[in-house]
């Protein structure tokens, strides 16, 4: 029987594709940028995830990532990158600016409260999650809130699980189920903290050979059946 249930935050509850397009178009506008077209958008997206996997590897740190992705999208269009520091903290605050849930993913947490323990466990910053979490109302449905800022430490690694069972408390591996978008990020990391996973996986992609991967799902609703 699952007992708790860990939910990644953007990807899997809130569609952060939404948001981050939002984000930039605005913030390319307040900075006199010009217009961020849907090419750009794309680009930045790949140059996003690219960093954020080298975080998640250990190959960059958060510093690293929050600037550099920016500076590299930037010099790739011939973009002024003085402004990078100045336009990564306006973003942080921005990208709570605009909320839009996955499909089903409100339903389904209110399905659980009160009969599962629910946390969230983000890599996100402090800023940016703590606003879109209050922004969404899942500041209010979540039993506790786990920020890779606030830890020190990111998924998958082990010790920010660590961090969570310090504070909920230890439960059977099989009690406990990871859930999230994130192969690196959040199925590794069930898999490195040695608990059920599954994987939201709404554009039915292949599954890797290099993870075990308990659940995927096309559907967030599919969890009400996994949860039964």
């Amino acid at each position: 029987m699952i007992r708790v249930i860990l939910w990644d935050v953007d990807g899997t509850l809130l569609d952060f594709h939404s948001a981050e397009a939002a984000a930039i178009r605005a913030l390319f506008h307040k900075f006199g940028l010009g217009i961020c077209t849907d090419a750009m958008l794309a680009d930045y997206s790949a140059i996003n995830a690219g960093f954020w996997r080298k975080l998640e590897t250990g190959e960059l740190t958060k510093p690293q990532v929050l600037t550099g992705r920016f500076e590299t999208f930037f010099r790739k269009y011939g973009l002024d990158t003085g402004c990078v520091a100045d336009f990564n903290a306006a973003y942080q605050l921005a990208l709570g600016d605009t909320i839009c849930f996955c499909p089903n993913a409100l339903e389904v947490l209110l399905a659980f409260k009160g009969k599962a323990l629910q946390c969230a466990v983000t890599n996100g910053t402090v800023i940016a999650q703590k606003k879109k979490l209050a922004a969404s109302g899942l500041d209010q449905i979540f039993d506790h809130i786990f920020i890779s800022d606030e830890i020190g430490i990111d998924k998958p690694n082990i010790a920010f699980f660590d961090a969570v069972w310090q504070k909920i408390g230890i439960y059977a591996p099989d009690e406990v189920l990871i859930v999230g978008d994130s192969l690196t990020s959040d199925i590794r990391g069930g898999n490195n903290a040695g608990i059920r996973t599954c994987w939201y996986n709404p554009k039915g992609l292949p599954s890797p050979d290099d993870l075990k991967i308990d659940y995927d799902i096309r559907d967030l609703a599919q969890m009400l059946t996994i949860c039964k």
